[in-house]
């Protein structure tokens, strides 16, 4: 039985520094990417440090409405869990919710149910389409933006008859209950403050601002904004000011995958971008059209072509390659003359019997020669060429 011999490496096989050397302009490239998205991060966490926070002076933060409203005797008390919230609700309380987006279905639902019946006033900072629906039910916010920011009031509501025009240019809502709809766009409004008549005793309300400018430090001072903000939060002796955070743990009976914890416009980006990818697939595979096969332009010799071959080998070092491409040429030309089909001549099995048969010879050496491993250099190269000439001209004499 004999063993069969472990093929080195093949000349062909990309070395380490070949690899490196195609491989360093896209590693590059990722290198650039990563220290431009680290430098934009750090850029943008600068800016929104303290975004929508009582405490912030920032241009995001709002500690300017804070001291205004602090000056008219209005406390402001900042929580940052679902609890502290709930538990500091009450007729003399407006409980303002920074970000209900952050919060998850069940703690939605939770708050929804201790302000529903407070007595006092709840004011929501931009939710979105499903956290509306389930903090003031009745209500649903349109996918599509308002496109002017400063708005008209255009209702009854005395807040914003008084403040003017304001910033609440954002998300749009409608609703079927009768609410006061303030500063449409698009006769959608941006401001919705919907009374709670279910509440026995002081009546309390829900007011959904489709955007959080008119609260932020640089833009109180725009037009009616300072006004409208502190008529909204200032309507009760109490504030109590939501930031939902990590440390507000949500409860863990509650399963959330990982398409719960994308934002919704990620489902619609990615939608277009595998629209976008399509098309473009479908005009370049158009263009390109079908291939349209040429004559050549001269005739080129079979011995410039076997040249031209053997000098790329040469240069790509492919021993290993022009050594079985000579083995498989010669047993294709010895198979018909020792009586073995052309479609076995590859096979060791029925090739070398007939053919040490042929000539009366071991099959371990034409084993070697016409099976073997490649040559470990460019004489041996040449050695093997001559050897298996030698071979087939023994093989064809008579």
């Amino acid at each position: 039985m004999t063993t069969e011999a472990t093929l080195p490496t093949t000349s062909a096989s990309p070395t380490a520094r070949q690899i490196w050397t195609r491989g360093r302009g896209v590693a590059l490239a990722l290198v650039l990417l990563l220290a431009g998205a680290v430098a934009i991060a750090v850029v943008r966490s600068g800016d929104h440090h303290g975004e929508l926070d009582p405490r912030s002076a920032d241009p995001a933060g709002s500690r300017a409405v804070a001291e205004l409203l602090a000056e008219r005797g209005v406390s402001t008390r900042v929580v940052t869990t679902l609890d502290a919230a709930r538990a500091a609700t009450g007729p003399d309380t407006t409980l303002l919710v920074a970000a209900p987006d952050l919060l998850t279905e069940r703690q939605q639902t939770r708050l929804h149910a201790t302000v529903a019946d407070s007595g006092g006033r709840t004011v929501l900072v931009a939710p979105g389409g499903r956290a509306v629906e389930r903090l003031v039910p009745g209500v649903t916010a349109d996918p599509a933006l308002s496109f002017d920011s400063t708005l008209a009031p255009a209702c009854d509501l005395p807040a914003a008859r008084r403040a003017g025009t304001a910033d609440t240019g954002g998300l749009r809502y409608s609703t079927h209950l009768a609410a006061d709809a303030c500063y449409p766009s698009r006769r959608l409004a941006t401001l919705l403050r919907v009374p709670d008549t279910s509440a026995e005793g002081t009546p309390g309300d829900t007011v959904v601002l489709g955007a959080r400018d008119i609260l932020v430090n640089d833009r109180l001072d725009d037009h009616g904004n300072a006004s409208l903000a502190l008529q909204l939060l200032g309507s009760r002796d109490h504030l109590v000011w939501y930031l939902p955070s990590l440390s507000d743990v949500p409860d863990p009976d509650e399963e959330r995958g990982f398409f719960d914890l994308l934002p919704s416009g990620w489902l619609w980006g990615t939608l277009q971008l595998f629209i976008a990818a399509a098309l473009a697939a479908l005009w370049r595979a158009r263009r390109l059209g079908p291939l349209v096969p040429e004559k050549l332009p001269v005739a080129i010799r079979a011995s410039e072509t076997v040249e031209g071959r053997a000098r790329l080998y040469r240069k790509a070092n492919a021993r290993d390659r022009a050594a079985t491409a000579l083995r498989s040429a010669t047993r294709t030309r010895l198979a018909p003359l020792v009586g073995v089909p052309v479609t076995r001549a590859h096979t060791p099995e029925a090739l070398l019997p007939a053919l040490s048969a042929h000539l009366h010879g071991d099959g371990q050496p034409l084993h070697s020669l016409l099976f073997g491993p490649p040559p470990g250099d460019d004489a041996a190269l040449i050695a093997l060429a001559d050897q298996l000439d030698a071979l087939e001209s023994e093989v064809r004499r008579p």
